[in-house]
């Protein structure tokens, strides 16, 4: 256990720092997309609905990192606004099968932009030669803990 010094500098704490830069990146999405009255986790699975189409709840929830309770609710909050609808899967009527409907897709084209615009603002504090060694840290630390998740 390391040694416990008080008071802690919160500007040395990685979780502290996390927390912070999400803020960032969060207010930075939510400025970018204005008006198309989407969170950040929204979008992330409107985008998972459109790679895969058909996969369930389950499945959506583990490619956007959130639990399957989380994601059901992101899911009816993206279905009562018609972005998302579900079907029964012909195989297992207990499974429900996740499409992007075509306003869905309509929303979803909108967005982009806006994303892309927040995540090059996220990175603009960091000089060009920088950005792709941050991005290769971020990935090995959440493969990291996604390998070591129970």
């Amino acid at each position: 256990m390391p040694e416990t010094t008080l008071p802690l500098d919160l500007t040395e704490q990685p979780g502290h720092l996390i927390r912070r830069l999400q803020q960032r990146a969060v207010a930075l999405f939510m400025a970018q997309t204005e008006g198309l009255d989407l969170t950040p986790v929204q979008f992330a699975a409107l985008a998972a609905a459109q790679r895969q189409p058909g996969m369930d709840q389950r499945t959506l929830a583990r490619e956007i990192g959130f639990d399957t309770s989380t994601t059901g609710g992101v899911i009816d909050r993206l279905e009562a606004r018609g972005l998302l609808r579900r079907q029964a899967a012909p195989e297992d009527r207990r499974v429900r099968r996740i499409h992007l409907t075509a306003e869905g897709e309509g929303v979803l084209a909108r967005a982009v932009p806006g994303m892309l615009q927040a995540q090059q603002g996220i990175l603009e504090p960091l000089p060009p030669a920088e950005r792709e060694r941050f991005l290769a840290l971020l990935r090995a630390l959440v493969a990291g803990h996604d390998s070591t998740a129970a």
